[in-house]
Parts: C-alpha cells; structure tokens; sequence
C-alpha cells in the first residue's frame, strides 16, 4: 500500500505531481477541473459540478510527526494563512498512504498552521479530522460562496 515519493527532486515537483493526481480523482468524481492562470491566485483548482464552482487549494504530507500522524502544512509558501474568502476546500493527499482529505476551509483556517492526519489508523482517538477522508462528497454537496462572473447580471 502506498506511495514512495522518493522520486520527487524538489518540492515544487511534488507539489506538480500531487497537483496532477487531484485533478486525476477529481475527475473520476465527475468534476471539471479548471486551474487559475499564472500563479497569483491563493487557489489552485475550481472543481465544477451541475455549474456549481468551488476554490480548492491542494496540499500533501509525506512524513509522520514522531511516527505518529502524517503533518500536513496548510499555509502558503510564503507561510500567509488562507482565508474563506480566497479558498472554499482544502485537498490534502498523504502521498506514502495514498489517501485523500477533502477539508472545508472552514475547519482548515481555524487551524494554527498544520494538521495531523491518521489515515488507516486503529487508534479512534486519533480519528478527529477522519471524517474527512475521502470525503468528495462534501465537494458535491457544498454552495459555492464566491460569486461567478455571471451572477452579476451581465
């Protein structure tokens, strides 16, 4: 089970490549995929579904913290924290289990800068974001709070 990321030189390649593998799961839950031009926006992909859209800021984790849970940053490179104005959902994928977080920015941004993930874990106690996992259909079921370019009348 799992992934190695040992092949990924840099982070900006594993960023790349976990950015392509969201898009790939995406899709294979029916999304459209769209990805913001150039890179100034503080999200990564708009998900479409039914002409709903939503922001989703990518992110991965590929060690434990004291070889427990997975960490998983979820601030900017630049260490700014997102807010529910920029960002909608947090996609974070634990890249040696293969495993998706389908996270509300809601939750993400109360968070100081990182969370623990406990993906395949049989310790209930350390379930508490587990309610997360896999959770696409948070995605489907979300009201996009950002306005569309065609909500204003045009």
């Amino acid at each position: 089970m799992g992934i190695k990321p040992n092949f990924m030189k840099s982070p900006n390649q594993r960023g790349e490549w976990t950015e392509a593998r969201f898009m790939i799961r995406a899709c294979e839950h029916g999304f459209n995929v769209s990805r913001p031009w150039g890179g100034s926006s503080r999200y990564d992909f708009a998900v479409e579904l039914d002409g709903k859209f939503l922001r989703v800021q990518v992110k991965s984790a590929t060690w434990k913290r004291n070889g427990s849970g997975y960490s998983c940053n979820l601030t900017s490179v630049s260490c700014k924290r997102y807010t529910e104005k920029e960002i909608d959902f947090f996609a974070l994928y634990v890249i040696p289990e293969d495993a998706w977080y389908i996270i509300p920015a809601s939750v993400g941004i109360r968070l100081q800068s990182s969370i623990l993930l406990y993906p395949h874990c049989d310790n209930k106690r350390r379930h508490k974001y587990e309610c997360y996992f896999e959770a696409w259909h948070l995605l489907k079921s979300a009201k996009p709070k950002a306005k569309s370019a065609t909500s204003s009348g045009r």
